[in-house]
């Protein structure tokens, strides 16, 4: 069995309760099932590719909970070596900026010129199925999610740095 992180787009405390989350995981076989952070993701055990879990994980968010959540599943093994590698290492950020990766289940080009920025956020490289970004707190609030949606549209999920880590070391 392979240990995979399903990160669920749209996911926060007050649209749906961890236990709720956690009890639909296993109820559609998956194993060793544990939520992180109250906002959709989820690490557990089960057999497949991770676009066949994925395809499970909202059936069973659909039969279960009534509802579905965009769902992108990575294998810990792949979150570790993409930590491994630190894509932001090789770009210069400012102090205080927040890393943020973006999941894509397929590669795709974005819509427009990358790296491209807008009031202090940048999205800086694609790699695969993965967009790294980076932002300095504003005002305006999470600038980069718009540059992120006109380079790749809405059918992604992101995480920052720090989530990510966590989640592949649970």
């Amino acid at each position: 069995m392979t240990r995979y992180v399903a990160f669920l787009r749209g996911v926060s405390p007050m649209n749906l309760k961890m236990p709720e989350l956690k009890r639909c995981f296993e109820s559609a076989g998956f194993t060793g099932v544990k939520t992180l952070l109250s906002s959709g993701n989820v690490v557990f055990k089960a057999k497949g590719t991770a676009s066949a879990v994925e395809r499970r994980a909202e059936e069973a968010m659909s039969k279960d909970l009534g509802r579905k959540f965009y769902t992108i599943v990575r294998s810990v093994s792949d979150l570790r070596a993409m930590i491994e590698a630190d894509p932001y290492e090789k770009h210069s950020l400012p102090e205080g900026a927040k890393r943020v990766v973006t999941f894509l289940r397929e590669p795709r080009k974005p819509k427009v010129s990358i790296p491209i920025e807008l009031d202090g956020a940048r999205i800086l490289e694609t790699e695969a199925r993965e967009v790294f970004s980076a932002y300095l707190p504003s005002p305006r609030g999470p600038v980069f999610m718009g540059l992120i949606e006109k380079a790749f549209g809405p059918e992604v999920t992101t995480r920052t740095w720090e989530t990510v880590k966590k989640c592949a070391k649970a």
